[in-house]
């Protein structure tokens, strides 16, 4: 095998998937990815894409056939395979919950001492009934945990959550959280210095995209004498840049603010005098 690339292995379908490509294309690489296709060539960056199944990921990246991986977390920490988490990458967030039905009396987690469990995760939850001192019968099934307790076959159920709807639409409850998950990237623990150096690239590109999507740029008109006041609520990434208008006594100010202050400090901004307030993405962001 080619030692001088890297192969990179994500889900072959769905939105972990999607967002995973999405990702990679915005990280400025380029492969085709015409469907039913099980492994690609990046056209401007040594790089492969394998098409795998999510639980396959981390064994193939243990196993050096895979040199890094794009799974959820969940999957990661369930397979207990030996590989490096060298980036958190921000999306396909989800939660590892248990349920048990609606009309059931819950009071706390020692109310499933004892108590049947069906689900996909049994390493999981096995850690998180030992760390309260709970011994129940864990039922380990691939596929279909919601209707698990309906038909007899658990008492509760542990499984992925979004939004809570599938649980709901089948008559359970979401009681304990056990995990929180999001898209991971995953490394072997040998890769040679050239694919250590490709993978150091990949990441500087991956936090710039990362970075400028928590951040926008803003430009807004203000008089001079405003301009203090203003920048204490534009710090941007180092200082904002000031420059003048035709308009005596007023001037432009450009920055940067951040995507969870910017409505906490808007209004703070108008207040102090600014006008003509735009805000823009920011495409790529290097800090």
């Amino acid at each position: 095998m080619n030692d001088n690339i890297l192969r990179i292995a994500i889900q072959k379908s769905g939105r972990l998937s999607e967002d995973s490509l999405k990702l990679i294309k915005e990280c400025g690489i380029r492969f085709d990815n015409g469907a039913g296709k099980l492994k690609t060539d990046a056209t401007n960056f040594p790089a492969e894409i394998l098409f795998l199944r999510d639980d396959d990921i981390p064994g193939y990246v243990e196993d050096g056939v895979a040199h890094l991986g794009i799974v959820g977390e969940n999957v990661s920490e369930e397979s207990c395979k030996d590989v490096d988490t060298v980036h958190k990458l921000g999306f396909s967030k989800c939660r590892l919950s248990i349920g048990v039905l609606r009309e059931q009396e819950y009071n706390g987690v020692q109310d499933l001492q004892g108590k049947a469990i069906a689900t996909t995760y049994p390493r999981l939850l096995e850690q998180y009934l030992k760390s309260h001192d709970v011994t129940a019968d864990i039922h380990e099934i691939s596929g279909s945990v919601e209707i698990a307790p309906s038909i007899g076959l658990a008492d509760a159920v542990c499984d992925i959550v979004s939004s809570g709807s599938t649980l709901l639409s089948n008559g359970l409850k979401e009681v304990e959280t056990i995990f929180r998950s999001e898209a991971v990237m995953i490394a072997s623990k040998h890769l040679s210095p050239v694919q250590q150096d490709l993978l150091d690239q990949l990441l500087f590109r991956i936090k710039s995209v990362q970075v400028a999507k928590n951040n926008k740029y803003i430009l807004l008109n203000c008089p001079v004498d405003a301009v203090e006041n203003i920048t204490k609520f534009l710090p941007g990434m180092r200082s904002p840049t000031i420059l003048p208008l035709a308009t005596e006594g007023w001037c432009s100010l450009h920055s940067v603010i951040n995507e969870n202050e910017f409505w906490e400090n808007i209004e703070k901004i108008r207040q102090a005098g600014a006008e003509g307030i735009l805000v823009i993405p920011i495409e790529k962001m290097i800090v």
